[in-house]
C-alpha cells in the first residue's frame, strides 16, 4: 500500500497514519495546520510518525497542493482533512467550512479521476443525519443535517458518490459517530470534561444532559477506516459507531468515578446545531468491513483519562 492521508496531523488521521505504517504501508501525510486549535497539539500528534520508515510529511492545503505529484503511485487515499466543529460553523465562518470541506474535497476527487486507485476513503460524520432519522440510524435514512458543518460533510460525501458514479473513483464514506480517545481535539466533550475533572474545575454542559450519543473509541474508528481501504464497497457509506448509546449525564458519572470525585456541572442552554440523539446501526459495516467495536466506553474513557493525565501541556 502507498497511501495519501489528508489531515495526518489530526486526531484520527495521526492514529490512522501510525496504524498504516505498522502494517508496512508507505504513507504520505498532508496537513495544513488550520488554526481551529493550537498547532503545537497537531505537531505532537505528528511526532508519533515522523522519523519512521515509510513516512513522508507535506505541509499544505489541498486547495493549493501539487496533487498530481502527491498522488503519483498512490494506491489508497484516506481523506480525513476537514474543518471540524458544529458550533463554529454558523455565520461568517461558514465560508471556511465550504472551502475546507467541500471545495478541497472536490479538488482532491477531481485529481483522482483516471488514477488506478484501489480505494478512496472519505471521513464523513453522523452529523449528516440530523434529528429526524429513526434510531438506530441506518445508512438509507433521509439525511437532514441541523448544522452548517453537517451540510458540508454531507455535500462532500455526495461528491464522493458522484465521482464514483460518473468517473469510477472507488470512493466509500465512513460516517463516524462521536470518536474519542487519546489525542482527541481540545474542543470535544470528553476532552473538556476529563480535563476539568483532572484539574478539579467546573464543567460546562450544554443542554439537560439527557441527550444521547453513540461514542466510538479511536482505535475502533481507525480499524474500520483501514478495513474500508481494503474492502469497502465503492459508492457506499457506512456507519461507524461504538455500539453503546448513553446519555451525557451517564458519561459525567463515569468520569467522576474514574476521577474519584463527583464533578461540578454548570448547565447552559442547548446550542444550535447540536443533535439530540445518535445511535448507529452498524450491520452494513459488519457485513462488508467485518467491523465490530472492541473497546467498551469505560475502557475508552479510562484510556483518554490516562493520556490527558500524563500530558501536562494540555492541562
Amino acid at each position: 500500500m502507498k497511501a495519501l492521508v489528508t489531515g495526518a496531523a489530526g486526531f484520527i488521521g495521526s492514529h490512522l497514519t501510525g496504524t498504516l505504517l505498522d502494517r508496512g504501508a508507505h504513507v504520505t501525510g498532508l496537513d495544513c495546520f488550520t488554526d481551529y486549535y493550537a498547532r503545537s497539539i497537531k505537531a505532537a500528534n505528528l511526532a508519533h510518525s515522523q522519523g519512521r520508515a515509510g513516512f513522508e510529511f507535506v505541509e499544505g492545503r489541498l486547495q493549493d497542493a501539487d496533487l498530481p505529484g502527491l498522488l503519483d503511485g498512490v494506491t489508497h487515499v484516506f481523506h480525513l482533512a476537514a474543518q471540524a466543529g458544529v458550533r463554529k460553523s454558523w455565520g461568517r465562518d461558514f465560508r471556511t467550512y465550504t472551502d475546507n470541506n467541500v471545495d478541497a474535497s472536490q479538488r482532491l476527487l477531481e485529481a483522482c479521476v483516471g488514477l488506478p486507485l484501489h480505494r478512496f476513503v472519505y471521513a464523513s460524520s453522523s452529523s449528516i443525519y440530523g434529528d429526524n432519522a429513526a434510531i438506530p440510524m441506518r445508512e438509507d435514512a433521509l439525511p437532514q443535517p441541523v448544522s452548517p458543518y453537517g451540510v458540508t460533510k454531507l455535500a462532500a460525501e455526495q461528491l464522493c458518490y458522484l465521482y464514483h458514479a460518473n468517473h469510477g473513483v472507488p470512493a466509500t464514506s465512513l460516517r463516524y459517530f462521536t470518536v474519542y480517545g487519546p489525542r482527541q481535539r481540545p474542543d470535544m466533550g470528553f476532552h473538556r470534561f476529563i480535563r476539568a475533572a483532572i484539574k478539579g474545575a467546573p464543567i460546562t454542559l450544554y443542554g439537560d444532559g439527557e441527550q444521547t450519543r453513540d461514542f466510538t473509541f479511536v482505535k475502533d474508528a481507525v480499524a474500520a477506516t483501514a478495513a474500508a481501504g481494503n474492502q469497502g464497497v465503492p459508492g457506499r457509506a457506512y456507519n461507524i459507531g461504538g455500539g453503546s448509546r448513553v446519555s451525557i449525564n451517564q458519561v459525567l458519572d463515569m468520569i467522576g468515578r474514574i476521577a474519584g470525585r463527583p464533578l461540578e456541572v454548570r448547565r447552559e442552554p442547548a446550542q444550535k446545531g447540536d443533535m439530540r440523539d445518535t445511535f448507529a446501526d452498524t450491520s452494513l459495516a459488519k457485513a462488508d468491513l467485518d467491523f465490530a467495536p472492541t473497546v467498551s466506553l469505560e475502557e475508552g474513557i479510562e484510556a483518554e483519562y490516562r493520556w490527558l493525565s500524563t500530558t501536562p501541556a494540555l492541562l
